[in-house]
């Protein structure tokens, strides 16, 4: 008997395994066939030794498969296998084409369905006690793609910049110096910002200055993409947390 042939495009969250969700996991266990990103923690392919298993990430700016072939990859498969699993790291609807891959795979006749992920832009930022809004300091925030399709910066950085918003920026690395700039050119030397290499595993890394500093701090600490650019006065919380902490193990200490 033929099996359905379906998509499940699936949001792996920000890095950590453990920060997969139920409904993802039973998606891979049912799983015929998975195609998985660069940014996918690989132990997460455990949940799916029944499925064929199929890298179609990016890495170091090399492209195992276009997109087009990751489309056509997806529906032959799909016909031919049944469920096809598409694994993308954080949440597939946050610049990660997934709404994409599921249009195209509809249009080819697939059944088509989604399982949100835990998205990098709000999950790394809490993961380093960094909050993207708070009473007092930021009353919205906005996520940014840092590089455009045509790989120029993104105009709403610049009105982003504007704002008293936290502004979050994935894909930003390789234009920091221009937005750094932009924040300039507002007159906000002084804003806070954090830079997240690896956010939420094992390697990440972090750089904590402001925007006059920041590109000093990135050198020095040598960090690179993967990478989250926060920008805005609540990342002074986390400073404060570390703050607080110490003094209560002071007084500890004391009494």
């Amino acid at each position: 008997m033929c099996k359905e042939a379906r998509l499940t495009v699936v949001g792996a969250g920000p890095g950590d395994v453990e920060l997969i969700t139920i409904k993802a996991i039973k998606a891979l266990k049912q799983a015929d066939v998975v195609l998985y990103d660069a940014l996918v923690d690989t132990e997460l392919l455990t949940y799916a030794p029944q499925a064929e298993q199929i890298f179609v990430g990016k890495r170091r700016g090399c492209y195992s498969y276009q997109q087009e072939q990751i489309n056509d990859l997806i529906v032959s498969r799909a016909k031919s296998y049944g469920h096809v699993v598409r694994l993308k790291g954080g949440d597939p609807f946050v610049f990660g084409r997934g709404s994409e891959e599921m249009e195209y795979a509809a249009r080819q006749g697939l059944e088509v369905a989604i399982v949100p992920g835990i998205s990098s832009c709000l999950s790394v930022p809490a993961a380093q006690n960094i909050p993207v809004t708070k009473r007092g300091s930021a009353e919205s925030f906005w996520v940014i793609t840092g590089t455009t399709k045509e790989h120029k910066l993104s105009n709403d950085i610049r009105l982003a910049a504007k704002s008293s918003a936290t502004v979050v920026i994935l894909m930003g690395m390789s234009k920091l110096s221009q937005i750094v700039e932009v924040f300039k050119n507002e007159g906000k030397l002084e804003m806070p910002i954090a830079i997240i290499q690896n956010g939420t595993r094992e390697e990440e890394r972090i750089a904590i200055a402001t925007i006059t500093s920041i590109e000093d701090e990135v050198k020095k600490r040598q960090l690179s993409n993967p990478a989250i650019i926060i920008i805005g006065e609540v990342v002074k919380s986390r400073t404060n947390l570390v703050k607080i902490r110490n003094t209560n193990y002071q007084e500890k200490k004391v009494l």
